[in-house]
């Protein structure tokens, strides 16, 4: 099995890779994003708590968080294997991940980085946002929150890289194009798709 962290800025197309990896390894796919989404749709007491932080492009803070993905890493499902997407963006979550992940005797795997130009990622976001209806992805929002990628997430990228976790995708091109560097960067460690 494999616990895959799929990290890169908003937009960058962790979505729909995340999908792609998680059938292809058979494991969850788990992205606090969706979580939040549906908690904010349902208007759950999390929901009303995040809402507030994401309308002004904020991240949700680390206790909410840390609290939503140490009860679903606990789910039978995701005990052989996950792939985690929009999980952690700070230093303090990379600690409660470590640590929800020792007390189960596991750890990380890999972390794939997408990249992708920041002007194409304003264009993606602001077309999914037509698309989908979301309120939240305003370009003023979308910069905001590429801005707090760059100042807190960013930075993580070089702790898994001092571990030697990362590997660095291009995000840009077909989905299928981009799925294949993917896969042939995990295959290269030894981590092969079921399907």
């Amino acid at each position: 099995m494999i616990r895959l962290l799929l990290i890169g800025a908003p937009g960058a197309g962790k979505g729909t890779q995340a999908e792609r990896l998680a059938q292809a390894f058979e494991i969850p796919a788990i992205s606090t994003g969706d979580i939040f989404r549906h908690n904010v749709k349902n208007e759950t007491e999390l929901g009303k708590q995040a809402k507030a932080f994401m309308d002004r492009g904020e991240y949700v803070p680390d206790s909410l968080t840390n609290a939503l993905v140490r009860d679903r890493l606990s789910h039978a499902d995701a005990i052989e294997g996950f792939l985690l997407d929009g999980y952690p963006r700070t230093a303090d979550q990379v600690v409660e991940l470590d640590d929800i992940l020792a007390a189960q005797g596991n750890k990380l795997d890999v972390v794939v980085q997408l990249t992708a130009d920041t002007d194409e990622v304003v264009r993606r976001l602001l077309n999914r946002a037509l698309e989908q209806g979301r309120a939240d992805d305003t370009e003023d929002v979308i910069r905001r929150r590429l801005e707090v990628y760059e100042e807190q997430t960013a930075p993580l990228t070089s702790t898994y890289a001092d571990r030697g976790l990362v590997v660095m995708i291009d995000g840009l091109g077909e989905v299928a194009e981009v799925s294949g560097r993917i896969l042939e960067a995990l295959a290269a460690r030894g981590f092969s798709p079921k399907r």
